[in-house]
């Protein structure tokens, strides 16, 4: 390692040029701020500041005692992770294929021509059928803008009013892809704990309190866990983020079709700048890769400039086919069918699991349940697995790793009868045997 420069600047790019070329690879330790500042003859803030610059550009990480490392790509944990074997798949967090429409009949319907560069980036028809949606919820002034789904919003929000080390609010547990986000992009996540009715106001206060400058909400069905706002909670939060309205709020209503809950808006009328970001894939497909924003004017403005006509828009093709879907009849009582099932499974296991004397403290929306423990949740799992059923591990869900380690998550989706009754079976036998390991 031969570092050098006599300014910030000049050493974090000499890091930055070893790292290009392969010399520094990830995991390496740099050196000691004051033997590194000794070594080059400089100032020990020169070198402080040259490895807060490494941090910030995603180059370096600090490990707390373990010093200044550089850093690697993160391993992430995603949603669908393909289950092998006979186990019966409760981990996937996927809808029922079922309860989902034909896209290529819908592609094919309609009036459609092959766009070219320069043409507007919405399908007006999906454009006007989005703002009437949004305008049921939303009271004042906003835009319409398409994504390639809820979690290319979600980033695109984030980068276009964030920078890489900011503290973003989150829900603990959270949405995967959330938590990879935040990670890939260098934003620092304080975890607001979420009960049966949502965020909780004192964890989202203490947490706009250490500076948060972005908060990340799902309003209804959220996953893991399943929980919903309730209109009561959603006032209080409204109240605690009319504090902050310099705060960017991000609202991902992402089982909007099929939900059996109520929406409740946690944007407060103050706020200047936020986004309510309602994708497809949960009901329409998840391959379809779009989500629908509403956002105010200079929200809208930043996004657009990364959804450009001439470069990066979404699939018009997509826009037509999402469109064709959202109009038709046939879909809307596919929706309300989808809805009542959907309800009615994860119903029926959180009574099964109940009935065998495992507590679900409420009853959750969505396509998972889930489900705390008393005994370490990486085992259940495990255990699970070789009595044929593949679940969730909760500490995957967590912004804090460390979190969670007693609670596995249950997708619902597709589940059974006979495999809600079976696999509260198997459960309360693996808890049991782990407990009686434990003592």
């Amino acid at each position: 390692m031969r570092i050098r420069g006599t300014t910030a600047a000049e050493i974090a790019g000499s890091v930055r040029d070893q790292v290009a070329s392969g010399e520094l690879v990830p995991h390496t330790g740099l050196p000691p701020v004051r033997a590194l500042a000794a070594e080059l003859g400089v100032n020990r803030n020169t070198v402080a500041l040259a490895y807060r610059r490494l941090v910030e550009a995603g180059v370096a990480e600090t490990r707390g005692r373990g010093g200044t490392v550089i850093a690697a790509v993160p391993q992430l944990a995603r949603e669908g992770v393909a289950v092998g074997g006979d186990r019966v798949d409760l981990a996937g967090g996927n809808p029922d294929p079922r309860l989902l429409p034909d896209i290529l009949a819908a592609a094919r319907r309609g009036e459609y021509s092959r766009p070219l560069y320069g043409v507007p980036a919405n399908d007006a028809g999906l454009d006007a059928w989005a703002r009437a949606d949004f305008a049921e919820d939303i009271d004042h002034s906003f835009r319409t803008l398409v994504t390639h789904g809820a979690v290319d919003a979600t980033e695109r929000l984030l980068t276009a009013h964030l920078t890489r080390g900011d503290l973003v609010a989150i829900e603990d547990p959270c949405f995967l892809a959330s938590i990879g986000t935040l990670r890939l992009n260098g934003y620092r996540s304080a975890p607001v704990e979420v009960d049966g009715a949502g965020m909780r106001p004192d964890a989202l206060r203490a947490a706009l309190e250490a500076g948060a400058r972005a908060v990340v909400c799902t309003p209804r069905a959220h996953n893991p866990t399943g929980a919903s706002l309730t209109e009561e909670r959603a006032v209080d939060l409204r109240a605690i983020l009319a504090e902050h309205p310099q705060v960017l709020v991000i609202e991902d209503d992402h089982f909007s079709a099929v939900s059996a809950r109520p929406y409740h808006r946690i944007t407060p009328p103050n706020s200047a700048r936020w986004a309510l970001v309602r994708s497809v894939s949960k009901f329409l497909g998840p391959d379809l890769r779009l989500a629908l924003v509403a956002a105010d004017a200079e929200t809208t403005a930043r996004l657009a400039a990364r959804l450009s006509a001439g470069t990066t828009w979404v699939s018009r093709l997509l826009q037509h086919t999402t469109r064709e879907l959202l109009l038709d009849p046939r879909v809307h009582e596919l929706h309300e069918q989808a809805r009542e099932v959907y309800a009615q499974r994860s119903g029926l296991l959180v009574e099964r699991l109940r009935a065998h004397g495992i507590e679900v403290p409420y009853r959750p929306d969505g396509l998972n349940v889930w489900v705390e423990l008393d005994v370490d949740g990486r085992a259940a799992v495990a255990a699970l697995a070789q009595r044929g059923w593949a679940v969730r591990a909760g500490h995957l869900f967590a912004p804090d790793p460390a979190a969670h380690r007693g609670a596995i998550r249950v997708t619902a989706s597709t589940v059974t009868e006979p495999q809600a009754e079976a696999f509260a079976v198997e459960l309360a036998a693996v808890v049991a045997d782990l407990r009686s390991t434990a003592t």
